[in-house]
């Protein structure tokens, strides 16, 4: 069998593998029923869906000709590991690490952090854009999961609300 997009196989094959682990690991918890759901209902109903759209893609890919094989490019590490390291830090800044003594800064640093962070992974780096876009970022996040939501985490850093 010839794969005619390389591209749009392997994005396929991604999708049914990562909806299939959901779906397994849904079934760990209790499924409940249509008019009862359980916890593990909805994960696995998303799961099959993810995997049922990956293997869509993945036969499309087979049996669709493209113009020059859509061969997959060289891996963008730069965008790559700025993002994982956004991640980490969103996490470490927001709960802190109690264990090597780093406190948790709250919301509003962690925001400005990651936004930081991870706008280091574009060709294009303005500050002054990216300030703006992280106050944007934590006027929203705070209006929706503090405000409305009502979500207890920690806003500032502890050192200032004590």
């Amino acid at each position: 069998m010839n794969i005619k997009s390389q591209k749009d196989f392997f994005s396929g094959l991604f999708y049914t593998v990562v909806g299939a682990a959901f779906a397994y690991g849904a079934t760990n918890y209790s499924l409940g029923t249509s008019a009862r759901m359980g916890p593990g209902y909805f994960p696995l109903l998303l799961g099959i869906l993810l995997a049922i759209i990956g293997a869509f893609v993945m036969f499309k890919a087979l049996t669709v000709e493209t113009q020059d094989g859509e061969k997959i490019g060289k891996w963008a590490w730069k965008p790559l590991l700025f993002i994982i390291a956004g991640n980490l830090l969103f996490g470490i800044l927001l709960g802190g690490l109690p264990s090597m003594g780093v406190p948790a800064m709250g919301l509003i640093v962690a925001i400005f952090g990651t936004t930081l962070v991870v706008s280091l992974a574009g060709d294009t780096y303005k500050i002054k854009e990216v300030l703006i876009l992280a106050t944007i970022l934590c006027i929203g996040c705070y209006g929706a999961f503090v405000k409305l939501l009502n979500l207890q985490f920690p806003v500032w850093p502890t050192f200032i609300t004590g």
